[in-house]
């Protein structure tokens, strides 16, 4: 389910839009010269979205300036299923760039990690790898990249002037949740208890996708049962419940009026305006909203998607985009290319990449810093990420079973349209296809 904004499943906010992985728009083959002349040259294959090559020049910058004897050129590739495509060729044909970005999770692993990249086991960095993150670029128990960018939550972002106005709590429960919608829609008609905006369809999927961490926290076999078919949403009452949060907060008039046609413009507007209250989404959209509406760094908090149980409360989390070396990359460059992402993966390297950009949310590297100038619904990530058990990943980092219609399906849902029990077990229905074109045992 990888969210990507105007397609079925889930997607990646960068430079203000939403983007899940280092896939971006461009032409292969640009290539530029970044960096002082040294005796090594490394190539860097990375997409051509502006924040990429941004925050791709800053690292080479930053980097070679600490390693002089190594240049850094870029090459770019483009996006989706063009750029998936290219990334496999080249591997299969032995012609990848030194380095390269790539996703993590599900599509990491149909790239055959264990037969085209290099393991980074070894490294002593690897210990400061965040284990969520390290889950989404192992294969056989062997880690093969590094993050490049921040975590992502999927969550609830929160009018902090309104909870301060009605005195309210950030709730830990669903049932408490549902009590301060309630509030708000009683003493404060002028503000929508829940923004959704189904003008732009991939939103509507954050009661079911952000919920994930619940799911797991009741079932941690979940994913696995999934991806074997032994699971399903419409069976397994941990994964209907996101299904029935979409139909309850409709069923009980906390949407905005204009739910139906109101797309994210409209949703980040509200929200940053006080006329919503809640509007659940990915963090990433956070950027867009603050350069658009500056007060709302300090006026819009985060916090995760409530379940049933306040004490297993915690944040669902899609992860950076990875950092990877091709097996074909030996000899000095290959020392250079290790040296690169040991780089990328510290505090400097951090700290170069928030030169470059705001950060979507916490580090995936232990020791890195978000500062004190990030909006505070990105603050207030850390926390979760510190707590152990407080977050887990998004479904699709740990299984590859997905259906192109579930945005549909919970606009559907959240329309009063579709039952929630009918919707997942159309969406249920709606994984079939892909999974048999996976080959998955048990499909």
């Amino acid at each position: 389910m990888r969210f990507r904004p105007g397609t079925s499943g889930l997607a990646l906010l960068a430079a203000g839009s939403l983007v899940l992985t280092a896939c971006s728009a461009g032409s292969l083959g640009s290539s530029s010269d970044s960096g002082s002349k040294g005796s090594v040259e490394i190539t860097y294959l990375i997409g051509n979205q502006d924040q990429d090559i941004k925050e791709a020049n800053q690292l080479i910058k930053d980097f070679t300036a600490k390693n002089p004897g190594i240049t850094i050129k870029t090459e770019t590739r483009p996006a989706g299923t063009e750029g998936d495509n290219i990334v496999k060729t080249r591997l299969s044909t032995g012609d990848m760039p030194d380095v390269f970005g790539y996703n993590t999770g599900s599509l990491f692993q149909a790239i055959a990690p264990q037969k085209n990249l290099v393991s980074i086991s070894d490294q002593p960095y690897i210990g400061n790898l965040d284990d969520n993150f390290k889950k989404t670029v192992t294969a056989d128990g062997q880690v093969y990249g590094v993050p490049v960018g921040g975590f992502m939550g999927g969550a609830v972002l929160y009018s902090i002037p309104v909870y301060q106005k009605l005195g309210l709590k950030v709730p830990k429960t669903w049932a408490e949740f549902m009590a301060n919608n309630a509030k708000i829609k009683a003493q404060d008609p002028g503000v929508a208890p829940v923004i959704q905006t189904y003008g732009e369809t991939w939103t509507s999927q954050l009661f079911v996708l952000g919920d994930f961490h619940n799911v797991s926290a009741v079932d941690p076999s979940f994913a696995d049962d999934y991806t074997a078919n032994k699971a399903k949403y419409a069976t397994n009452p941990a994964a209907l419940k996101g299904f029935e949060h979409t139909e309850a907060v409709h069923d009980a008039g906390y949407e905005n009026k204009d739910f139906a046609s109101a797309k994210l413009p409209d949703g980040l507007k509200m929200l940053a305006t006080g006329k919503g209250a809640h509007y659940p989404n990915l963090s990433g959209v956070v950027a867009n909203m603050v350069a658009t509406y500056p007060d709302a760094a300090k006026t819009v908090g985060l916090f995760a998607l409530p379940g049933d149980d306040a004490s297993k409360n915690g944040l669902t989390l899609w992860t950076p985009g990875g950092l990877y070396i091709p097996k074909t990359t030996t000899g000095d460059k290959l020392d250079a290319a290790k040296k690169f992402l040991a780089f990328v993966a510290s505090p400097d390297g951090c700290a170069s990449q928030t030169t470059a950009g705001a950060p979507t949310g916490p580090y995936a590297v232990k020791g890195c810093t978000l500062g004190n100038d990030v909006p505070q619904a990105i603050k207030d990530m850390q926390p979760y990420l510190d707590k152990p058990g407080a977050s887990s990943l998004a479904l699709e980092f740990l299984s590859p079973v997905k259906g192109p219609s579930l945005e549909q399906i919970t606009v559907e849902v959240g329309s009063g349209i579709r039952k929630a029990k009918d919707g997942a077990a159309r969406y249920d229905e709606d994984v079939k296809k892909q999974a048999q074109q996976l080959g998955l045992a048990g499909w």
